[in-house]
């Protein structure tokens, strides 16, 4: 397929033209009111040519706003791509069509795909784009607006394939855990795919991610023991550390000597008071330490 790639037109200022299309009209009044008072019929071929003329000649003025283009068609082919604000003239034989250059959003629909691991997940993105070549926009791609659309959301299936929900082992990149790089990685994908309409995506984001209905549930309770497990794992290492301290403490101190056996019995103890969920029963010994 061969590219057009986009280029200026030939353009006159639209000012200049309408100074033109005016003299052209008060040369057609003058003409038209000389031959009705002459009755000379001979200015009929001036009159004629001319109100054709000035028919075509107003043709060729047109407006171009701000952040839009006009790219023109002459009989089939493209002859350049008006960008600059303003009131313009060209070739009226061409045909002016309208191209925006404004920043636009596609929110796309959730849509329900596998991760990595094979769990279904429903999942969409947000994605601001612009036109940066006009000539590629429309006559690269059918509809470029659609086709924004539908290279989106299948770049966004093949993301979610590329990722897990959520990283087990806390070392793999996941959907969740890591919005940015998922964020940096649909955008390059986006990118390469809208290349050939003239696209520039400027940000891509997700915005909506969870687990389908059908296995909600099970993830959330899973989810929710590896969270207790995490605490439980905080916890036990806290309590270790402070039993050390406590013993380390004793021993530098020279509050009471301790054999092993008597460690492992406060240790335990301290354990079993710190871990614990409930809150500990002090129990006070008024006898003998053995």
């Amino acid at each position: 397929m061969k590219t057009v790639t986009e280029f200026q037109a030939k353009r006159m200022s639209g000012f200049l033209a309408l100074s033109a299309f005016i003299l052209m009209i008060v040369l057609e009044i003058y003409t038209l009111s000389t031959g009705i008072r002459t009755e000379n019929t001979d200015l009929l071929f001036i009159i004629i040519p001319l109100f054709f003329g000035i028919i075509l000649y107003g043709a060729g003025m047109f407006i171009v706003h701000p952040n839009e283009a006009r790219v023109l068609v002459l009989f089939g082919k493209y002859i350049g791509t008006v960008r600059d604000a303003g009131f313009w003239w060209a070739n009226p034989f061409t045909v002016k069509q309208h191209v925006s250059l404004r920043i636009r959003n596609f929110n796309s629909e959730k849509i329900k795909v596998n991760d990595l691991h094979g769990n279904p997940i429903e999942i969409a993105a947000v994605v601001v784009w612009h036109v940066i070549d006009s000539s590629r926009a429309l006559f690269d791609v059918d509809n470029y607006e659609q086709f924004v659309a539908i290279q989106a959301e299948t770049a966004i299936r093949t993301l979610a394939t590329e990722y897990p929900y959520d990283a087990q082992d806390g070392e793999r990149s996941s959907l969740r855990g890591n919005q940015q790089e998922i964020a940096d990685a649909l955008k390059v994908q986006l990118q390469t795919r809208l290349e050939v309409a003239g696209v520039e995506v400027i940000e891509s984001r997700l915005s909506h991610l969870a687990y389908s209905p059908e296995i909600a549930q099970a993830m959330l309770r899973r989810q929710q023991a590896q969270a207790i497990i995490a605490a439980r794992k905080l916890i036990v290492e806290g309590a270790v550390g402070m039993v050390d301290q406590a013993l380390k403490s004793l021993a530098e101190q020279h509050i009471v000597t301790l054999d092993e056996e008597k460690k492992a019995t406060m240790v335990n103890n301290l354990l079993v008071a710190l871990v614990s969920e409930s809150q500990a029963q002090p129990v006070i010994n008024t006898g003998s330490l053995y």
